[in-house]
């Protein structure tokens, strides 16, 4: 008896593009596992149906045959199939409120949910994930929209030819646009107005690391953040060059007791006894780069009330927050919504505590694009599918009959499982009094 899964079509967000199995790799599923592959047809995904048909994937409407379905993002309720196993981005974990009736009604229909952002390995580290290209865009759409925002104060930039991600044909040619602005920087400077122009990144991971990828194609020179206070001693800082920071958490955090040192476990373990000391560093920075993963248990790195004090005056240096991890109100206070492409920015208003469509006002202007790997659709995909491929044999074969505890999945698949069944399964029961408030 052969396997069949299917590949759901986009629909939840009108930019999604991205798919999670490519053709290429759909077809070697197909001719060395015997799994029989059926791609929903789709007007906008960045493979095309015929792209599918030429790997010889069968494109059709009715997923149907189909007991596995493998998505990207959320799966609207109204296409939601009794008993399937669905493998996707959920965004439940938290008990996100937007997300609960999805959830219930998939415990209606007795269905499984595999969520992508849970599948781990035993050190609790994300095997499957879209990080890099969440940091390449974000990195590429902040220096974008810090372009516009010079302009908009009269203050003319080598930033302003950058185009935002989506807006290149590919990942090389968005680089090579930022190589020139990196040229034309070594070769004229930056505006006197702007120096030293200092970016600072909060978290060293994935994200960070993406996004890192593209700042440094520019002339970089990275200091410690605790030069931040006397870099600028001596001869005064560059014109042409950038400043970049990468912030820890032991950066970012301090003990409550002023007698104790700094311990990472025992922050992770404890952080409620921490307390956030980043806004000694706000004076100092142009652009903040937020990609740390947070929860309300942690400290903020910027609260409103800072950036009220912050802009209290006119304008400080800092003029722009990427926020790539895009939690609202969470790390970064000042994130109220997040944004789409279309209308990728917005200016928080510390004053009225409201966001001001555009780049016009008094406040940071944020960048909090909800799904920026979308605006590299394919390189993201190709890397996405490659790493799937080979967990997908062992969920398509494993027997979802039995119970929970009985069924023969990897383990790292297995921490991954939020509902079995329609029931949310041990690790995941805590949701149970999300989806209560949600009714």
């Amino acid at each position: 008896m052969g396997y069949q899964i299917g590949i759901r079509r986009e629909d939840r967000y009108k930019w999604e593009r991205r798919v999670p199995l490519i053709p290429q790799d759909a077809k070697e599923l197909a001719q060395k596992h015997g799994i029989e592959i059926i791609a929903q047809p789709s007007t906008k995904r960045v493979f095309a149906d015929e792209e599918y048909r030429q790997a010889g994937i069968t494109v059709s409407d009715s997923l149907a045959p189909c007991p596995v379905i493998f998505g990207i993002k959320e799966i609207p309720i109204p296409a939601l199939e009794k008993g399937k196993t669905y493998v996707f981005f959920s965004h439940t974990t938290k008990g996100q409120p937007y997300n609960m009736p999805m959830l219930k009604r998939i415990l209606e229909l007795g269905c499984t949910l595999i969520d992508y952002e849970k599948v781990t390995d035993e050190n609790g580290r994300r095997l499957i994930f879209f990080g890099r290209y969440a940091g390449l865009a974000g990195m590429i759409d902040t220096l974008w929209a810090l372009g516009k925002r010079l302009a908009w104060e009269g203050i003319s930039s080598p930033f302003e030819p950058v185009d935002r991600a989506l807006e290149y044909a590919n990942l090389a040619a968005a680089k090579e646009a930022i190589r020139l602005v990196g040229e034309q920087i070594k070769n004229e400077g930056l505006p006197v107005a702007i120096v030293p122009l200092v970016v600072g990144f909060a978290g060293y991971g994935n994200v960070s690391r993406g996004a890192q990828e593209i700042l440094d194609l520019l002339p970089v020179r990275e200091i410690a953040p605790k030069e931040l206070p006397s870099f600028t001693a001596g001869k005064g800082p560059s014109r042409d060059v950038i400043y970049k920071i990468v912030f820890t958490e032991e950066d970012m955090v301090e003990p409550i007791d002023a007698g104790r040192p700094f311990n990472l476990q025992d922050y992770y373990e404890h952080p409620k006894s921490y307390r956030s000391i980043f806004e000694r560093y706000l004076p100092y920075l142009s652009v903040l780069v937020n990609a740390i993963y947070w929860k309300p248990i942690y400290p903020r790195l910027l609260t409103k009330e800072t950036v009220r004090r912050l802009f209290a005056e006119g304008q400080p240096s800092l003029r722009l927050i990427g926020d790539i991890s895009c939690d609202v109100e969470g790390a970064i206070e000042c994130t109220v919504k997040t944004t789409e492409q279309d209308d990728p920015i917005y200016v928080y208003d510390p004053v009225t505590d409201s966001a001001i469509t555009g780049m016009a006002g008094n406040g940071p202007v944020i960048l909090a694009v909800d799904i920026l790997p979308s605006e590299l659709p394919r390189e993201a995909s190709v890397y996405f599918s490659g790493v799937l491929k080979s967990y997908i044999p062992a969920i398509v074969r494993a027997d979802f009959s039995g119970s929970f505890e009985s069924c023969e999945l990897p383990l790292t698949i297995k921490r991954a499982v939020i509902a079995y069944r329609g029931e949310l399964t041990p690790a995941y029961r805590y949701i149970e009094k999300h989806l209560e408030r949600s009714v």
